[in-house]
């Protein structure tokens, strides 16, 4: 069994060369399928995502790089244009290489869980194509095991490293409940809806999307069983959020001083929670001295995701003593494997020689010979043919000096001394 893994991913090369070799979902079939019509290739799995393209295989030893040409050969990429940029791991590297992925250590951010979710995808994409085996598929089945006891055993993806994960971690640190909470969101961007997504997730009371353009905040607003309202709207209903995360692209500010203050009357002094992600800032430096109101910028965000991050290197370095171990075991199993063809070789024999020797006992039974005779004979004969060739074997080590097949056989017997 040897296994290999080509690849290239957000280390190795920019998006404009990762982007020559993705594989989309509607063109992955074929793609299996023309790789497995390759005479090399006897299992394979291909996974491909924004960050990297990796092609999994268990392939005949004989051939000398037969997944990159047809990698190159299938995107239409000179090889010596591209080389560069790619990757090869063999055997105990290539386990190795997958475990980390799947427990997301080679991820653009350390310990993200999503990653375990396309691999599951694309394994599934894989055997479905019947290019799945017994190798890779004992291989992925335990690569999801291992980045299972990695998100188990350590912290590695307890610590928010997203700017959206953050701000909603200290929106849950300041609102213990947010399904007593409103929020009202300013943008409708990537990181607005993130944050939309991550305070749904977490059970939020209501959330208000406000945006410059309402058909955007209504897309939006749609996803979450949210309310959309425009930026003109927003004094009529900031007394209302408990909660308020800001992130446009206007250059001056769009919450001033002065509505804050008057959102803070209606409210009684109840506390606002605020975090300005933008750059310019949306929200005046101001408001963060009035009372009642708890204000983050983009800066302290950044700063309580480094943190975490040096707090996920910290669970990395136990996460890759986990894998270093399940290689270990990975690798135990392989060889146990070689073994296989030798056990079945015996075994057959054996049962064949059986075969031969039960069915001349049933002709001497027939003949009238007493039972008693023809079961010692039967005992007798099958004792001497299964050792015949294995004593030969034995004595003629003893002829040509070779005392590590004594030794072998002693082991393989459990002959003690």
């Amino acid at each position: 069994m040897h296994l290999v893994t080509y690849g290239i991913n957000h280390n190795t090369a920019p998006v404009a060369v990762r982007e020559r070799f993705a594989f989309d979902a509607s063109s992955l079939s074929a793609a299996l399928q023309s790789l497995m019509q390759h005479e090399a290739v006897v299992e394979a799995v291909i996974i491909s995502t924004c960050n990297r393209t990796e092609i999994y295989c268990h392939i005949d030893e004989e051939y000398d790089n037969p997944v990159l040409s047809w990698l190159h050969d299938y995107h239409q990429q000179s090889e010596k244009d591209t080389q560069q940029y790619l990757y090869q791991y063999q055997q105990a590297d290539a386990i190795r290489h997958l475990f980390r992925v799947a427990s997301g250590l080679d991820s653009l951010v350390l310990g993200e869980p999503q990653i375990l979710g396309q691999l599951k995808t694309a394994y599934s994409a894989a055997f479905n194509n019947q290019a799945v085996g017994k190798s890779l598929g004992r291989l992925f089945q335990h690569a999801f095991a291992v980045a299972k006891q990695v998100r188990t055993d350590t912290a590695i993806g307890n610590s928010p490293v997203s700017v959206a994960f953050a701000a909603v971690s200290l929106a849950k640190q300041i609102f213990s409940n947010l399904a007593q909470s409103t929020a009202l969101l300013i943008g409708a961007g990537e990181t607005i809806e993130l944050v939309a997504r991550h305070l749904f997730d977490n059970g939020i009371k209501r959330i208000i999307i406000a945006n410059r353009t309402l058909e955007r905040a209504h897309a939006l607003a749609m996803q979450v069983n949210g309310y959309a309202i425009s930026l003109g709207e927003m004094p009529a209903h900031l007394a209302e959020a408990d909660i308020v995360v800001s992130s446009t692209a206007s250059q001056l500010p769009v919450l001033g001083k002065g509505m804050v203050e008057r959102a803070l009357k209606q409210r009684k002094r109840r506390p606002i929670f605020m975090v300005d992600i933008a750059v310019p800032r949306d929200i005046e430096p101001e408001v963060s001295q009035l009372e009642d109101i708890y204000l983050y910028c983009v800066d302290d965000l950044h700063d309580i995701i480094e943190e975490n991050l040096q707090s996920r290197r910290d669970a990395a370095k136990q996460a890759e003593e986990i894998i270093d171990n399940q290689v270990d075991h990975f690798l135990a199993w392989m060889r146990t494997q070689d073994a296989v063809p030798v056990i079945r070789a015996i075994r057959e024999s054996a049962q064949q020689q059986s075969i031969e020797l039960l069915s001349k006992a049933q002709k001497q039974l027939e003949q009238g010979l007493a039972p008693e005779q023809v079961l010692s004979e039967l005992s007798r004969s099958l004792t001497n043919k299964l050792l015949h060739e294995p004593s030969r074997q034995l004595r003629q080590s003893g002829f040509e000096d070779n005392p590590e097949l004594i030794a072998a056989a002693r082991r393989l017997f459990n002959i003690k001394d």
